[in-house]
């Protein structure tokens, strides 16, 4: 389980990089010449991440995945729709898996985020539920922008808004991490009950 930490800015790039890419292709050409610089974008990402780090992010993975084949089915049919469409599937994507999880009393959240905390059990629960809530609601928010406005208005919002709303987010989630921190004498029994949110 030894990963190279790397760098938060080479994280940013990594992550932030093909969304720009995607912009400013779009802003210079159209949505479709964006599509296909976005996908050869989140390849050079993923593999630049796992050359690095020798490690690449489940969400990361699952992300590239889904720009693929729904950038691939916009290119080849020629329509905006299914490029429109993956910010819906990616965040539903995640808000089943979380919350499905939690009907199991399984956290998936340590896995989905590289297990970037050391929660009790309650805060895993907590956390992963709020996170489902939001992905539900990111989801909800993309189909509502691309089907009300404009191809550059919802280019730009997927760039500007929902990079902005995450990151937002995330930082609330902060006061919640603290207070649920898992104290250093019980981290051994979390490694070994990673994800298990059942208070057993």
């Amino acid at each position: 389980m030894d990963k190279k930490q790397p760098h938060p800015l080479f994280k940013l790039a990594t992550e932030l990089g093909p969304l720009l890419v995607f912009f400013f292709v779009n802003a210079k050409f159209n949505l479709f010449a964006a599509t296909g610089a976005f996908m050869v974008a989140v390849i050079v990402a993923i593999i630049a991440s796992y050359v690095v780090t020798k490690h690449v992010p489940i969400m990361a993975i699952v992300t590239a995945a889904v720009v693929l084949v729904f950038g691939t089915l916009t290119l080849v049919l020629h329509d905006e729709t299914f490029i429109k469409m993956k910010p819906t599937i990616v965040y539903a994507l995640f808000a089943g898996v979380l919350g499905g999880g939690l009907l199991f009393g399984r956290s998936f959240i340590a896995i989905l985020f590289d297990q970037v905390f050391n929660l009790t059990p309650e805060g895993w629960r907590k956390l992963t539920l709020r996170w489902a809530l939001f992905f539900a609601a990111m989801a909800v928010l993309n189909e509502a922008v691309w089907r009300t406005q404009s191809t550059e208005f919802w280019v730009s919002f997927k760039v500007f808004g929902m990079i902005p709303l995450t990151m937002a987010f995330a930082m609330l989630q902060m006061p919640l991490a603290k207070r649920y921190a898992a104290e250093p004498t019980t981290l051994d029994k979390s490694a070994a009950d990673e994800g298990d949110v059942s208070g057993r």
